[in-house]
């Protein structure tokens, strides 16, 4: 049958991706305590487009994600990225996993243990330079103002703020370790359930540390610069005040060197 997409482009322009999105999945993705965890994901994956071709291929996306390993993984997803280079002719290929990944949390003073899901997310690159994979997680924590408590007679406002984190991965860079970084840098941790005991504690333990949405950024920066598994990273925090009709937002960036290296951050 003739092959319409390998024929002459009508506009002779490269393309710097072309794919499909949106495409949902069941997954394994690893679990530090229990090995694995089921989830569900939405994936993206995409190559470059020569200025020659009228199209891609879009059946060898699918193709190559059914043939894919089910275990999300640096090493999956560097097969998955070369099958999809060698499958659709390209120089680079691109991939991106959004899951949910849920975490066994457990209060602070009773010990009662409850689930809490995390928005996370892999993002893959192969190009000449070799493969790069950043991972993602958005965390909520507690922020006690530290301004509001200094003069308030009573009291300080408190609220809930995100801190998304984006690392380029060394080597195995767990999702728990990332998300224990988010939660180690504001003022408390956000619980799933709490006992009256639990509350106590950490509403005491939140307002004996205040944190600014730049306390919240530079702490979770000065962590992910001191782990040995992160190579560039990204971090942002939006605080949702409660006591504004806006959000209060700081970011650090440090992803810029690692992201247009080159190098090969799956096996370095």
């Amino acid at each position: 049958m003739r092959d319409v997409q390998s024929g002459p482009a009508d506009v002779a322009l490269r393309i710097d991706r072309v794919g499909v999105k949106n495409l949902s999945v069941p997954l394994t993705v690893r679990d530090r305590a229990r090995g694995r965890q089921q989830t569900v994901a939405r994936v993206d994956l995409s190559v470059d487009l020569p200025a020659e071709f009228k199209g891609t291929h879009m059946s060898r996306f699918l193709e190559a994600l059914r043939d894919m390993e089910t275990t999300l993984d640096t090493a999956s997803c560097g097969r998955l990225l070369q099958d999809l280079r060698d499958r659709l002719q390209a120089r680079s290929s691109h991939l991106c996993f959004h899951f949910t990944y849920f975490l066994e949390q457990r209060a602070p003073v009773t010990g009662s243990p409850a689930l809490m899901d995390y928005a996370c997310f892999l993002r893959g690159t192969l190009m000449d330079g070799g493969v790069e994979l950043v991972l993602g997680v958005e965390v909520p924590v507690m922020t006690v103002c530290p301004c509001s408590k200094a003069i308030s007679a009573e009291g300080a406002h408190s609220q809930r703020a995100m801190v998304r984190i984006e690392a380029g991965c060394s080597g195995m860079l767990w999702l728990e370790d990332l998300i224990a970084i988010a939660q180690e840098s504001g003022s408390s941790p956000v619980y799933a359930l709490l006992k009256r005991e639990d509350e106590k504690f950490v509403t005491e333990a939140a307002f004996a540390s205040p944190t600014f949405v730049e306390d919240v950024v530079r702490n979770a920066a000065s962590r992910l610069a001191a782990h040995p598994k992160v190579r560039g990273f990204r971090v942002e925090v939006e605080s949702f005040e409660s006591i504004h009709n806006h959000s209060a937002y700081a970011r650090i960036d440090q992803m810029g060197v690692d992201e247009t290296s080159g190098r090969d951050i799956v096996n370095p």
